[in-house]
């Protein structure tokens, strides 16, 4: 696992009503909460790839609340002992998880169920619209080592 990344399984708590599911706490620790910055929902249409971006100064707090995505991690910081190593995560609807991705780590999502597939985001420092706190790399063909293509086994 890439260093810094931290994985929570969620607990779905159903009753007749519908399902109740706690995405992050600030009791959860430090090493899934510092503080709030804010929250927001992203979304990507069946088999769109959404990527790659990290942050130099923000950690993302990642949970996919309808559908299926497929998260993928790589790590090109210079100081780090996992630097080079990708993660991928399916993760949503039949995998609740939360997913701590540290500053500095690439990331992006592909939709792989047959309908939108919806993360909601908790990172810890708001969006600054004059100055983005995000550094691009184009979904395919950079020099990041991999394909968002389908693997069957």
């Amino acid at each position: 696992m890439i260093e810094g990344v931290i994985v929570k399984r969620l607990k779905v708590i159903p009753d007749e009503r519908g399902r109740l599911m706690e995405l992050l706490r600030s009791d959860d620790g430090e090493e899934f909460f510092t503080h709030f910055g804010q929250a927001y929902m992203t979304t990507g249409y069946p088999g769109v790839v959404k990527a790659w971006h990290y942050h130099k100064h923000q950690t993302d707090h990642f949970a996919a609340v309808s559908g299926m995505m497929k998260v993928v991690l790589y790590d090109d910081r210079e100081d780090s002992p996992t630097k080079g190593e990708i993660n991928e995560f399916f993760m949503g609807e039949h995998n609740p998880i939360l997913l701590v991705i540290p500053k500095g780590v690439y990331h992006g999502f592909k939709c792989i169920s047959e309908k939108e597939g919806i993360i909601i985001n908790i990172p810890d420092k708001v969006y600054n619209y004059k100055k983005p706190d995000e550094y691009r790399l184009p979904a395919h063909g950079s020099r990041i080592p991999y394909d968002w293509a389908r693997k069957d086994k």
